[in-house]
């Protein structure tokens, strides 16, 4: 890759490019199939993801004890379903698959507010459609063992569902940010990282901590796709924990990226350069 040339002395040249910012608002993505293509593909993709880890659940609810796959065969469920649908979509809409993912991006100017509009969209119908899979082919079980919905757990108060939500989702956004970061892909060039396995591996580790909490939620359209179906009064009665934690830990994470670590405001005015790494 080119390097910049042009840059103050005593400062090694940048080995990356950081793409420029994404407008808020770009009328010319309606009229690009490209737009509509990656709108299916999360619609798709997460409803994939509802169908496979909530069918799961339900599997492991019902076979509990040495014959189900317990909590860590769910969190590998979850975070094995974001390993492989990242690396099946990321090259057609970035691999979201999560409101709060879209929202940590879309804050950092990554993607455009429609283009985020339209994929959380997506990713709550397909998880309604996804979770409505499962309750179609196995109804009675669906119901009786709750329909893999997210509610705060028994002993837990509404603060600590909130917190575990957030602190989840601010592990998930910011492996994505630091997975995907340009800088990154040319320091490390060396290092065969594939951004998808941080990605579900981060997923699964959050599910080990949170699932006896909330059941882990960290991404709106899965807990809202099966509160949905399930339609009991239990999982509405915490639903908000699960949209306003995952944005609030998408936000944290988003400006920890961006102002801390790329110092972003900073290099614009000018006025800070980070010091160059020694190893």
């Amino acid at each position: 890759m080119a390097k910049d040339v042009g840059v103050e002395p005593g400062f090694p040249s940048k080995d990356y490019t950081d793409p420029p910012p994404a407008p808020l608002i770009d009328a010319s993505e309606f009229g690009q199939w490209s737009f509509y293509r990656a709108v299916i593909a999360e619609f798709v993709a997460t409803l994939l993801f509802l169908y496979i880890t909530i069918a799961t659940v339900i599997g492991a609810v019902r076979n509990a004890g040495c014959d189900g796959v317990g909590l860590l065969g769910i969190a590998w469920a979850f975070g094995g379903m974001i390993f492989v649908l990242v690396y099946c979509t990321a090259g057609i809409s970035g691999g979201h698959i999560n409101p709060a993912v879209t929202f940590g991006l879309l804050l950092a100017r990554k993607i455009s507010l429609p283009r985020a509009l339209a994929y959380m969209i997506a990713q709550c119908l397909g998880a309604i459609c996804g979770a409505g899979l499962v309750k179609g082919f196995q109804t009675a079980f669906y119901m009786r063992y709750g329909g893999g919905a997210n509610s705060v757990a028994a002993g837990y108060s509404i603060g600590t569902g909130l917190a575990a939500e957030i602190i989840g989702t601010f592990v998930l956004v910011y492996t994505v940010f630091s997975a995907t970061d340009p800088k990154r892909n040319a320091r490390d060039s060396h290092v065969p990282v594939l951004a998808p396995l941080p990605i579900g591996f981060a997923v699964f580790m959050v599910h080990l901590a949170t699932i006896p909490i909330t059941g882990t939620g960290i991404n709106p359209a899965r807990s809202f796709g099966a509160a949905v179906i399930y339609n009991r009064s239990k999982p509405w009665d915490d639903h908000w924990i699960f949209w306003v934690g995952p944005f609030v830990g998408a936000a944290l994470a988003a400006a920890y990226h961006q102002y801390v670590l790329r110092a972003g405001p900073f290099k614009q005015l000018g006025s800070f350069r980070s010091a160059p790494s020694r190893v």
